[in-house]
């Protein structure tokens, strides 16, 4: 039987929050999804989960976004792992990341939550922060806006024009993490751009 990756997007629920910077991780599921013409539907771990595979005869794929809020993403994360029989190895979270600069994308497994509240939680739910991440540059706040402000805002007109390529980008580090493993995936995606 081939791999099961669970792929979780961190963001809030609604329509208020689906374009802010907090949600990033969430339009990077979706982006997988629309790749394979994955439809999300309810699932009773409190998320919405679309199964899919990598290619045929690859990994699966769980997408999955909570319903939750983001500094309580624990309990869809962790009900998901256990409905798939999956230990944290096999998890993936896509998050938006303060401390790393728009349009940069890193990837790292386990480490601390860098005050991030949903990775936070997914971790304390899991039991063991040995997941991996996919974090998506969203840069600091301009001057002395509050970073909870920034990040539940709408990214900007400038922004909004780079947002796709990378949200794609994101896309295809959660493709070469699940195909190739983590090294490979950072020695992809943590190399300067030409």
């Amino acid at each position: 039987m081939a791999e099961t990756w669970l792929v979780i997007g961190l963001g809030n629920p609604g329509p208020r929050y689906e374009q802010t910077r907090h949600n990033v991780g969430q339009m990077v599921v979706d982006e997988l999804a629309a790749r394979r013409s994955a439809t999300f539907r309810q699932h009773k771990a409190n998320a919405r989960v679309a199964e899919t595979w990598l290619r045929p005869g690859a990994a699966k794929l769980v997408l999955a976004k909570p319903n939750t809020f983001m500094n309580v993403s624990g309990g869809p994360a962790a009900g998901l792992a256990r409905f798939y029989g999956l230990a944290a190895d096999r998890v993936v979270v896509v998050h938006d990341e303060l401390d790393i600069p728009f349009d940069t994308i890193k990837l790292k497994s386990g480490g601390g939550h860098g005050g991030h509240n949903g990775v936070r939680d997914v971790a304390k739910a899991l039991g063991t922060p040995d997941f991996a991440r996919v974090r998506v540059g969203i840069g600091r706040p301009p001057g002395r806006q509050d970073p909870a402000d920034w990040v539940l805002d709408p990214f900007g007109a400038t922004e909004r024009k780079t947002l796709p390529i990378l949200v794609s980008d994101a896309a295809d580090a959660v493709e070469r993490l699940a195909e190739d493993g983590l090294v490979a995936a950072q020695q992809r995606f943590h190399a300067p751009r030409a």
